[in-house]
């Protein structure tokens, strides 16, 4: 289809700022929608008006590339029409749907090509008690510290698994925090196994390994091989218990008032999937990511960059943004730096195959489905239990998502499946014995964040900025 609007960057975080860099070089004006009210990023994400924190503690080792994107989009702004505390939630052939929260206001934004740099969400795998209050996902920790200048709790355990585990609690411990205690799903002989891929990048490998030392030195009780068992509390974490995953224990309890958790992340690809992108199941992240190629994905004038098209870190986003703006360019027939394609191309490989180390250093959790009692919950917002969907399975051979999702109602809810869209993959995948590959995905639907009924009935207003 022929678009005549306009050229559109979805999120500023590491990978928007630098697609907007390289198309503001090449003469392009790209309009930027993003949902926060300052660019940035979850990475990134700069401080309200008036606090005051140093970037090197909020941002640690990151600080000075933190600075960096950030005075780059400050430069770009005379040249991008930049609009922030945007939520884009809808999106077709046409137009995409934008609500902005500051006046209620529901826009429709015709577009010409587009970019989704929408980043990455966390990967949740639920235990009893994990809705208590107190409870947070490793990404909401982090946001709820640079966002807001609080912790989640006087004394707080972090759990899960991922390079996210660790720099979060060095976040906290940085802040004052006391953090009671690390449980890191990943034995130490699976990290050990997987340094020769992560040795790939070696500066980053040291990062990492200095985090964990500085930790252990301050005192915080790092537990490796540690399954997250139970939170305990009603109306607030009192506790939470966890034992030894590959070998028989007893159940160990840590005193906390709050939590933080997680395992990994996954892409936000909601907007793809609106959008009609292929996808296609990578054994690697365990996970449908958008079918893509040096960010063309197979709908002509979409492209896809950072962790929104597969989760391989800031330092990734940046290049996958600036490579999906040459590949969008040279769609425009506008000349590109075809050396400096190249290079990028071949850095995100390097990228990528440290991040292969990563995922063996870190592994999923792929025997949760067979640990889960029947009556924990797993999609909060419907009030789905893992029996629940259990019984969906067995009683009516259900086996995609979908189907499921249409019987019992799980990802039905406020949330579209982000939250529960995993941990319910994993249940349905263990009930009928099939690989999860095999179960698909929940479809994208609109909103595919929840907005007021307003947005839905009312009219909208068009505008564009033709680039």
């Amino acid at each position: 289809m022929d678009h005549q609007g306009s050229t559109v960057i979805v999120g500023a975080g590491p990978a928007g700022v630098r697609a907007a860099q390289t198309l503001v070089r090449h003469g392009v004006r790209p309009v930027v929608i993003d949902e926060a009210p300052r660019w940035g990023g979850q990475i990134y994400r700069q401080q309200p008006a008036g606090f005051t924190r140093a970037a090197e503690r909020l941002y640690g080792f990151e600080a000075s590339r933190a600075r960096a994107i950030h005075q780059t989009f400050e430069d770009l702004l005379p040249q991008v029409d930049y609009r922030p505390g945007h939520l884009v939630w809808n999106a077709d052939e046409d137009a995409l749907d934008l609500w902005e929260a500051a006046t209620g206001r529901h826009t429709r934004l015709p577009w010409r090509e587009i970019i989704l740099a929408t980043g990455a969400t966390d990967r949740i795998l639920p235990v009893p008690g994990w809705t208590t209050p107190g409870v947070y996902s490793l990404g909401g920790a982090q946001i709820a510290l640079k966002f807001q200048g609080c912790a989640i709790g006087q004394q707080v355990v972090f759990a899960g698994s991922g390079p996210l585990l660790y720099l979060v609690a060095y976040q906290y411990k940085q802040a004052g925090a006391d953090v009671r205690a690390i449980l890191d799903y990943a034995s130490l002989p699976e990290q050990a196994r997987a340094v020769p891929a992560m040795a790939r990048l070696p500066a980053v490998l040291a990062k990492g390994l200095w985090y964990v030392a500085w930790l252990r030195l301050h005192g915080v009780p790092i537990h490796t091989n540690a399954r997250l068992v139970n939170v305990e509390g009603s109306e607030g974490v009192r506790a939470v218990a966890w034992t030894p995953r590959t070998a028989s224990g007893r159940t160990h309890r840590i005193a906390c008032d709050a939590l933080g958790f997680g395992y990994g992340l996954r892409p936000e690809h909601q907007l793809a999937d609106l959008l009609g992108c292929r996808f296609g199941f990578d054994a690697q992240q365990r996970a449908h990511l958008v079918a893509q190629e040096q960010g063309c994905t197979s709908v002509p004038g979409v492209y896809v960059a950072g962790d929104g098209a597969r989760i391989l870190g800031a330092d990734a986003a940046e290049l996958a943004g600036e490579r999906a703006a040459l590949s969008l360019l040279a769609h425009r027939r506008m000349p590109v730096d075809t050396a400096r394609a190249g290079a990028l191309d071949q850095h995100l490989a390097r990228i990528g195959a440290f991040r292969a180390g990563l995922e063996r250093a870190f592994p999923f959790p792929r025997d949760w489905a067979t640990h889960v009692a029947d009556d924990t919950i797993v999609c909060r917002c419907e009030a789905v239990t893992a029996g629940d969907i259990r019984r969906t399975v067995t009683g009516h051979g259900a086996d995609d998502m979908n189907r499921v999702k249409a019987l019992c109602r799980v990802g039905m809810g406020r949330c579209q499946g982000r939250m529960c869209g995993v941990a319910g993959a994993e249940l349905v995948a263990h009930a009928c014995a099939k690989p999860v590959q095999q179960v698909g995905r929940i479809r994208g639907q609109a909103p595919v964040k929840p907005v007021p009924i307003s947005a839905l009935t009312g009219p909208a207003s068009e505008g564009a900025s033709h680039g």
